[in-house]
């Protein structure tokens, strides 16, 4: 067997680690300073804005990783300054950018920069960008003062807003706190917001250079940029709250709540099929309800994968649902005609097939005009003729971005489908954490269009699954945090347990009926297989391994459509739980959320005689070998205290809820 594994591997699949934020406060103003960017900009700890950053993109939407020079940190005094000079640059061009920032007591506080290329920039993006929390704010007063002096009292989109809320915008201000109000005013450019809840991010984003002005554009070479982020306040400045820390939650139940587990899937992509074959006992043993088969017909061997995928079907007595991606010629029904007829000749009935135009796979621009694309009414008619009988999804291959940018006429559907991806603006840990935030968001913002039809989601990965927003998925040969790549190494540590098991409750909660996690093997896989990137512990591994993903899987998806109780948290984004009633207790699944340990207390007359079994950095190794780790490993539950280290998922059965 392989030696053991560092922490970093076990935590997140790498030795590579986000590197550590600087806390500044003056008075009861505090911010995170993170390689140049601020984050959780707090006063009196209330959170005002998620983040301050000056970013510079390239064509490709690709955002730059600035080197930082000549950082200097003042915190003399009841304030602080921070200045340092940043490098943007490729093998193609370069900017360089002053930064200053200061922070005063009274809550002021100023970014400024000054940047000027030492080439030619080509460009989508290049100035800063704001982002304001969505907790406490979705749906509330905003003020908006626009660049030509106009005011405007609106409020922050409560439902997802498929395009931009605002536009030409100088001020944003907003109510912290009964009357104390935040305002945080942007020069240099006009400025517009997007609403971020679309990529599942939990901000909304004002950014520079409108989206309607030609992108992209050349900034010359030794043509500054100057701009600046002001916030200020008006009215009493809350004192800071004496907080218990981030180490203790308490939780309890609700018998009265609680609704059902969706039915647990997992997705099985076309060059997967085969590997995931050749594990098919591994496969079964996570018992998911259903899988999903891809099948692009912009590929010559979406023949040869139909068998694989009913033989995997048959083998883990799972439904399969196809999802079909077209060339997107205009001839829907000339297209799956061919594809029923493989189908059946290979003996595979699917339970449910959806089609997606190959054309709807890229993303469009609110305004901007979408590409020739058969009519849903006649790619449903092509579907139902192609599969009788069978259930019809629609929606989006991709993301809820692309949904609700372009709505299904859902009651021709049985189901609408989407997946999401949390790394497509950032990648860091809590970054990719912060994205749970967004999906009971996501879920009411898709109910209000589709109504009561059918809703599943998935197979979501923290990978991304296609990338609707560039010409391919960026490469990370060196196991980092990249934006928008297939390749991330969190899948195979703690912290995709952790954000599974998190991701699948909130989806619970929405009255979501079926929720497709990852894969069996590949990138988005809860099973090893070696591949052409290196994958620290497993590939030293002397026998078959599964990820710590694996077990979640396998823990949850016997129960699909089982009763859940519900449960409450004495603080949010830091622990996730689950409760599923069998034969009159509950077996509660806990996630610890963050990087550092917390103790979760459950109520004493629910743990009489309650067992527990923990998924964590302690019992890594082992559980990488024993597909029935979880449900081997219990243990009679020491008092109604749960400690859970990094990124931890346990598993209390035996819970005992008043009814």
């Amino acid at each position: 067997m392989a030696k053991e594994a560092s922490r970093p591997v076990k935590l997140c699949g790498t030795e590579k680690t986000d590197p550590p934020t600087r806390l500044l406060q003056a008075g009861t103003l505090s911010v995170e300073l993170d390689n140049g960017a601020l984050r959780y900009v707090r006063m009196g700890g209330v959170e005002v804005l998620r983040g301050i950053a000056f970013l510079v993109r390239d064509e490709n939407w690709g955002t730059y990783t600035p080197t930082i020079d000549d950082l200097a940190v003042d915190e003399s005094g009841e304030g602080f300054s921070v200045t340092y000079r940043a490098t943007c640059s490729d093998a193609k061009q370069t900017l360089v950018y002053d930064a200053r920032i200061t922070g005063r007591p009274d809550g002021n506080l100023d970014f400024d920069v000054v940047a000027e290329p030492q080439t030619d920039i080509l460009t989508n993006r290049t100035g800063f960008v704001v982002l304001h929390p969505i907790e406490g704010i979705a749906g509330q007063p905003v003020k908006v003062l626009h660049v030509d002096g106009r005011e405007e009292n609106a409020r922050f989109p409560e439902l997802i807003d498929p395009a931009q809320p605002f536009y030409d915008i100088r001020a944003l201000s907003h109510e912290i706190v009964p009357g104390v109000w935040a305002t945080c005013t942007m020069e240099g450019d006009a400025f517009e917001m997007e609403d971020q809840r679309n990529w599942s991010d939990a901000s909304y984003k004002t950014y520079v250079r409108p989206l309607a002005l030609p992108w992209p554009y050349t900034v010359p070479k030794g043509e500054k940029v100057t701009q600046a982020v002001r916030l200020r306040f008006d009215g009493r400045v809350p004192a800071a709250a004496a907080g218990t820390g981030p180490s203790q939650v308490t939780l309890a139940f609700d018998a009265k709540t609680g609704g059902t587990l969706p039915d647990i899937g997992i997705g099985v992509p076309m060059e997967e099929a085969g590997h995931a074959l050749a594990v098919s006992q591994l496969v079964k043993g996570m018992a998911p309800r259903w899988l999903i088969g891809n099948l692009d017909l912009r590929r010559d061997d979406w023949r040869e994968t139909i068998d694989a995928y009913q033989k995997l079907g048959e083998s883990v007595g799972a439904e399969v649902a196809l999802e079909i991606v077209t060339q997107g010629t205009l001839d829907p029904a000339g297209e799956l005609a061919p594809v029923a007829e493989a189908v059946k000749t290979a003996g595979l009935a699917p339970a449910s097939v959806a089609v997606f135009p190959a054309q709807d796979l890229r993303s469009v621009l609110p305004g901007s005009p979408w590409p020739e694309v058969p009519g849903q009414e006649e790619i449903c008619l092509a579907a139902r003729a192609a599969f009788p009988g069978v259930k019809l999804g629609g929606g989006m291959y991709s993301y809820f971005t692309e949904l609700n940018r372009k709505r299904p006429l859902a009651d021709q559907l049985d189901y609408v489908t989407h997946t999401t991806c949390p790394i497509v603006h950032a990648a860091d840990d809590r970054s990719v954490m912060e994205t749970l935030e967004c999906l009971p968001h996501i879920i009411r913002s898709t109910r209000s269009f589709i109504g009561d039809t059918g809703y599943r989601v998935g197979p979501s990965a923290i990978g991304c699954r296609d990338n609707p927003y560039g010409k391919s998925a960026p490469l990370n040969p060196d196991n980092g945090r990249v934006c928008l790549t297939r390749v991330d190494p969190r899948q195979r540590g703690l912290f995709n347990a952790a954000w599974t098991l998190a991701y699948v409750a909130a989806f619970a909660r929405g009255g979501i009926a079926a929720v497709a996690m990852g894969a069996p093997t590949g990138p988005f896989g809860h099973i090893y297989r070696r591949q052409d990137h290196a994958q620290p512990y497993f590939d030293e591994a002397d026998s078959q391994t599964v990820y710590p993903s694996f077990h979640v899987v396998a823990g949850l998806a016997p129960h699909s459509g089982a009763r859940l109780v519900g449960t409450s948290l004495s603080r949010k984004g830091i622990v996730e739980a689950l409760a599923i009633v069998a034969g009159g207790r509950a077996t509660l699944w806990l996630a610890n959320l963050t990087a550092e340990p917390v103790n979760v207390d459950l109520p004493a007359t629910a743990v009489e005689g309650a067992r527990l079994a923990t998924l964590d950095a302690g019992s890594f190794e082992s559980a990488s070998v024993n597909p029935d780790f979880l449900g081997a490993a219990g243990q009679s539950l020491d008092g109604q205290s749960i400690a859970l280290d990094a990124y931890a998922v346990a598993s209390i059965s035996g819970i005992a809820i008043e009814q």
